[in-house]
């Protein structure tokens, strides 16, 4: 019972701490082109959201933001942002100016404000970008950094816990960018708590048989292993076919619908283990994997693709994916084989575990519905 005391205390744990996580980010983009004079041009794209929590542009409070209240605000704008992107080529600082040539975009039903930039640096060195905005009212917000020269291409991610890049102009850097996708493949399975519920969900009944309309202990940890591959190869296969296709824009869904979907994906599983109506849970996770899938592209969309490099960064995202996700099965089913033949592994932490797992998509569905 002490297992499932700690496996409810730690999926409580985890909704707590993301419960107004969906897969909206808060996300900057900045796109810097640089010369042989050393002219650094480009673009800074800034959520209005994110300007509001950090400054006020709100100035009458009514929770809408026009672009009367934008302008009264340019010179607070453009000295908070001037404040939080630094660069430097070699020892020396470059010069940045933001322009007031604003325009307004939108990236995922959210408004954006397009600053142009320019900066002049050094002829000679390695470029050094340090970001610091926002990170104050959102500790998971991310800048998607494109650096663009005759010599090379990169494109990275700073966040929080990296505010600082370094790139060698003269040298191309396609591996670091690889990199760069790799680690947010995995680290957006493992802050996306519907897809590690639902993955919860499937393993809890890996360990077990259902017999004479009971669940019973897997005596053969081989035909464990055998079940779980299949699993998880379906669910792999299946999201990793949507992903691909999504980010490539060779299909487009609404992102609405599909979080709805993801959330009904959860709740079946769930239900199905209080209430099996399916047992070979192959096909259907394949089915569900399609949607996850769409989830997952459209947080690689929101990180933004590289233009000359998208195919690359979709197979490394999805790489980070894959080993993300390996990572939560080889961390929880072990547990599970372990206490298998407790008898109270069948009886109550599975149901009570899926129980609390149907509340919680339950409150997404009616969430993600309305919203």
């Amino acid at each position: 019972m002490r297992f499932f005391t700690l496996t409810l205390l730690i999926i409580s744990a985890l909704i707590s701490a993301t419960s107004a996580l969906a897969h909206q980010l808060s996300t900057a983009y900045v796109k810097l082109d640089i010369n042989d004079q050393g002219l650094i041009t480009g673009e800074w794209q800034v959520r209005l959201y994110d300007l509001e929590q950090a400054i006020g542009v709100d100035s009458d409070g009514d929770g809408k933001l026009r672009w009367r209240e934008l302008q009264t605000r340019a010179d607070s704008v453009n000295q908070y942002l001037a404040n939080q992107l630094v660069i430097h080529r070699g020892d020396s600082k470059c010069t940045l100016v933001l322009s007031d040539e604003w325009k307004i975009d939108s990236h995922f039903n959210e408004a954006y404000l397009l600053v142009p930039l320019r900066a002049q640096c050094a002829l000679a060195g390695a470029i050094r970008v340090n970001y610091s905005a926002f990170f104050k009212e959102d500790a998971e917000h991310k800048l998607l950094l494109n650096l663009h020269s005759d010599a090379a291409i990169s494109s990275r991610v700073l966040s929080d816990s990296q505010r600082e890049i370094d790139w060698d102009v003269a040298s191309g850097s396609v591996w670091t960018t690889v990199g760069e996708f790799v680690y947010q493949g995995m680290v957006h399975i493992w802050i996306g708590i519907d897809h590690i519920l639902f993955l919860l969900s499937l393993l809890l009944t890996c360990v077990l048989v259902r017999r004479g309309g009971q669940w019973f202990a897997q005596a053969s940890v081989r035909r464990i292993v055998i079940n779980t591959t299949w699993i998880v190869t379906a669910f792999t296969l299946a999201h990793s076919i949507t992903l691909s296709a999504t980010a490539l824009g060779l299909i487009n869904f609404s992102s609405r619908w599909i979080e709805v979907g993801i959330a009904i994906s959860v709740l079946f599983i769930a239900l199905n283990n209080i209430f099996p109506l399916v047992t070979r849970l192959g096909w259907l996770t394949f089915a569900f994997g399609l949607l996850h899938g769409m989830g997952f592209a459209g947080v690689l969309g929101e990180l933004g693709l590289p233009a000359d490099q998208q195919l690359l960064t979709v197979l490394a995202f999805n790489l980070g994916v894959e080993i993300g996700q390996m990572a939560i099965v080889l961390l929880l089913l072990p547990l599970f084989i372990f206490v298998r033949n407790q008898i109270w592994y069948a009886r109550y932490a599975l149901t009570g575990t899926s129980i609390v797992i149907a509340l919680v998509s339950m409150q997404w569905v009616v969430e993600r519905w309305i919203g």
